[in-house]
């Protein structure tokens, strides 16, 4: 026995290799580390997807999990991908096809799940034996076309099955979703974005190969959450653009309510994403206790899956809202940031990408995935036309072919007799000829075959052109694209707060009018002014917005989104607003609370408001005027320099005695005429160089007699002398109103009483606004019910200044007229709008009313 141990002893030690250890721990590690990198922890740039989503997608689709039949158990599921493709353990997988049916993790679910998958509060998702799940639309687009050869197949890890090394994806999905992993020395984050933007971005860049990424920006303007909030600063979004790496500053969205108590509560209705709820009322709570934050009373998290994120957070009688905002923001996850980091497999190699290479990459692999298809295609096709033509053949030598098989003792010496028949069959066209069933020799079935065969040639025509020109192929690639966007796009999420020092912001904005509302108790919202159309005066007018029973709408007028608001209060106060700051809503809605906006105080209130084009053009600023006026009469006027230095938290604009309150600001270029007009239907006209420029911290000087106590100024206009064609127009509480040439008002000094305006009686109510308008401008007014109507100025003829007026709008009982504005004139003028829109029905005033009723000296008739 030891003879026979002994050689077999020597042998084993012979074989032994010494290694360095060190060499040794160097060289598996680095393996080791790759296979991390590259198998497991970063996406690929082409479909976006690390391998263990790429093969929970293949396996669902081999299971004919498609989005219109039945869901399956996540365990099939699980064990399906574990047994054959991913090795790694139940748990990693069931975590990753959890994530990818969670509507707050990923922008674009890719899984359709039934069952408890878990909620943003950090609940878990129930084991996989009670989860059912099934493939979304958009994982089967991810996979079209992966029967075609369109990508490599590699080997299983026990090389008994075959799995892709990515997909033929047809989204572009590193952007849409984005990644986040942890390897061996490097990491990556990336940010979700919206998928109507990316594919704009895609097709810019298909179009334009030198496109430049702040062109891109145009269209893939940030990254887009799932759980929505608000991105606040974009220079660190543009740093990962432009170099892969930056930072995302991301705010929870929140509004604050007043309870019938009078106390304020705030309503936090996003979280920043990734953020749990639970843990944000608790750390808010934890911050309550120690006094960091003070002047909360109470939090409560009153959120579900079904009516989404409603966090409420009580605050003390006392409390300023807007400070126990800020410190939120401060101090805990409601405002959050996320670090970009752009790495992914490119070639096989790990890659810092910025977006114009991400697009890149993805349109050049969409490129080839075009190419082998239609190479598949083309192959296929050509071997059905092949076994077609030996079809006609056979078809043409009918009789000969059906004696020659019935001569052959066996098939294969009939194949054998056909190839060798004359006829130019090969061994192909031979066997099928052989396989053809006798239905397909009616003369029915030869033209179906003559028509298929005549088709096929026109696809194989087409799709050489298709490998042939490039054009066409990029194309299709863009046709695809739009496919995908009118499939599957949709609005963005997640909303994009610009700092006040990146001034390239409105590159970013689309610039057009907006009409801007503000509520009688602060609500404020921006709307397209296409959405208001035009209708004949002595119309019912349309809702301009919902308010509460006690509110109404106060401030109406229209501006560019480009453009800057000046907000001045009724104590005085001046606050600064971008006009696409302003949160936009439709016509019907309320808006938002301005104290979410501006830091203005809870007794205070918006009264005047003026639009200026750019704070930054000197020549423009040093050359104008504000002029403000009050309530009892008072005038000043500024330099608008004095008010080009925007404040957070606002300036004294006018100094306000007791009693009185701001009223009116105006625009002016130092040459203008001011017309001040009063309840009781007086107006008096002034030239501008009658007030002097003061501080802004001046009372003013007197600019209309004001003797009643029940009597106040009502309105001020700013007329320049040179400006051809401006009559002033006047309305009242109930309806009426009228327009009147400038020069029917002398020039007179200022302080004095002024000169009638409009006849005041019973019936038109008193004098509400005035405003100096042109035939060119459409008029908008809006009651306190919200009732808004638009109408031509120019379907107001002109009056002399001491008559009643018109009949401007027809007011239900009980209601009044709350502000009066001009707009712009449309080219195109809707007088019928769709019922949805219209509050009431248009009725125009019956012709055979008594007209003694509606007139009066100098009035025409009301028209329908």
């Amino acid at each position: 026995m030891e003879e026979n141990i002994q050689p077999q002893q020597t042998n084993d030690f012979n074989r032994i290799i010494p290694v360095n250890i060190e060499e040794q721990m160097k060289t598996a590690y680095i393996d080791y580390s790759m296979s991390v990198i590259v198998g497991r922890a970063l996406p690929d740039v082409r479909d976006g997807l690390k391998p263990v989503h790429r093969r929970i997608l293949f396996a669902m689709n081999e299971l004919g999990m498609a989005h219109n039949r039945a869901h399956k158990k996540s365990a099939r599921i699980v064990g399906e991908v574990l047994g054959k493709y991913h090795p790694h353990g139940d748990s990693s997988v069931y975590d990753a096809m959890v994530r990818m049916a969670q509507e707050w993790s990923m922008r674009y679910t890719l899984v359709d799940g039934q069952g408890n998958f878990g909620s943003q509060d950090g609940d878990g998702p129930a084991a996989m034996r009670y989860t059912e799940v099934r493939m979304q639309r958009m994982a089967e687009a991810m996979l079209q076309d992966i029967d075609k050869e369109t990508v490599d197949f590699q080997f299983n890890f026990d090389d008994s099955l075959e799995e892709p090394t990515v997909l033929p994806t047809r989204i572009p999905q590193l952007l849409l979703n984005g990644s986040s992993g942890i390897a061996v020395g490097m990491a990556t984050n990336m940010m979700p974005h919206n998928l109507s933007e990316v594919i704009d971005g895609c097709i810019a860049f298909i179009d334009n190969r030198d496109i430049t990424i702040d062109e891109l920006m145009q269209f893939v303007k940030a990254p887009d959450f799932p759980t929505g909030g608000t991105i606040y600063g974009m220079e660190g979004i543009k740093a990962g653009f432009h170099f892969g790496r930056g930072r995302v500053v991301l705010r929870g969205k929140l509004h604050i309510d007043t309870k019938p108590s009078g106390r304020e509560q705030i309503i936090i209705t996003e979280v920043p994403y990734q953020v749990n709820r639970d843990s944000l009322c608790d750390r808010i709570g934890q911050l309550v206790n120690e006094k960091i934050i003070e002047g909360v009373a109470h939090i409560n998290n009153e959120s579900n899956n079904k009516e989404g994120t409603r966090i409420v957070v009580d605050l003390k009688r006392d409390a300023v809202a807007n400070l126990v905002v800020n410190q939120l923001f401060k101090f805990t996850e409601l405002q959050t940031s996320y670090g970009i980091n752009n790495v992914a497999i490119v070639k096989g190699r790990p890659r810092l990408l910025n977006l114009k290479e991400m697009i890149s990459e993805f349109i050049e692999f969409r490129h080839e995935v075009v190419v082998r298809r239609t190479k598949y295609e083309l192959r296929e096709a050509e071997k059905r036309a092949h076994i077609l033509q030996g079809y006609l053949i056979a078809l043409d030598h009918l009789d000969e072919v059906i004696a020659l098989i019935r001569a052959s003792s066996t098939p294969d010496v009939a194949k054998e007799n056909l190839i060798n028949a004359g006829w130019g069959l090969d061994e192909i066209q031979a066997k099928a000829i052989l396989e053809l069933r006798l239905q397909r020799l009616t003369g029915m079935e030869r033209d179906k075959i003559k028509q298929e065969y005549d088709e096929l040639m026109k696809l194989i025509a087409h799709l050489k052109e298709i490998l042939a020109n490039e054009g066409i192929r990029f194309d299709i690639i863009k046709t695809e694209l739009k496919e995908v966007k009118d499939k599957f796009g949709d609005a963005r999420k997640t909303d994009i707060t610009f700092l006040d020092n990146e001034m390239s912001i409105k590159d970013l904005i689309k610039e057009e009018d907006v009409v801007i509302t503000i509520s009688h108790l602060g609500y404020i919202k921006r709307t397209s002014a296409t959405e208001f159309r035009s209708q004949r005066r002595g119309g019912r007018g349309a809702v301009g917005g919902k308010t509460r029973e006690e509110d109404y709408i106060e401030h109406l007028f229209v501006a560019s989104t480009h453009h800057t608001m000046i907000f001045f209060t009724e104590k005085g106060r001046c606050y600064w607003l971008n006009v696409y700051q302003i949160p936009e809503g439709e016509k019907n809605s309320k808006g938002r609370a301005i104290q979410n906006l501006l830091q203005i105080a809870p007794d205070d209130k918006i009264r005047a408001i003026i639009d200026i084009a750019d704070l930054q053009d000197v020549d423009f600023v040093s050359n104008h005027y504000i002029v403000l006026c009050t309530r009892k009469g008072v005038i000043k006027k500024t330099a608008l320099a004095d008010f080009s230095r925007p404040r957070q938290t606002g300036v004294n604009a006018i100094t306000i005695v007791e009693g009185d309150q701001l009223l009116e600001a105006k625009l002016t270029d130092g040459n203008c005429e001011i017309m001040l007009a009063v309840a009781s239907g007086r107006a008096i006209r002034f030239p501008e160089t009658k007030v002097r420029p003061t501080g802004r911290g001046a009372i003013g000087v007197g600019g209309i007699e004001v003797d009643d106590v029940t009597d106040q100024v009502v309105g001020m206009i700013c007329v320049n002398p040179s400006t051809p064609d401006r009559t002033v127009m006047v309305v009242s509480e109930k309806g009426f109103g009228k327009r009147s040439p400038v020069e029917e008002y002398r020039i007179t000094n200022r302080g004095g009483k002024g000169v009638k305006t409009i006849s005041v009686t019973e019936k038109t109510g008193r004098l509400i606004g005035i405003v100096d308008v042109s035939e060119k401008e459409d008029m908008m007014i809006t009651c306190k019910s919200g009732v808004t109507i638009r109408m031509k100025v120019s379907d107001i003829r002109e009056q002399g200044r001491a008559t009643q007026g018109v009949k401007l709008i027809r007011i239900n009982e009980g209601d009044e007229i709350a502000a009066i504005t001009k707009v712009d004139e449309q080219d195109e003028v809707e007088v019928v709008a769709e019922e949805h829109e219209v509050a009431t029905e248009i009725t125009p005033i019956d012709e055979t009313t008594n007209l003694k009723e509606n007139t009066s000296e100098g009035e025409d008739p009301v028209q329908s």
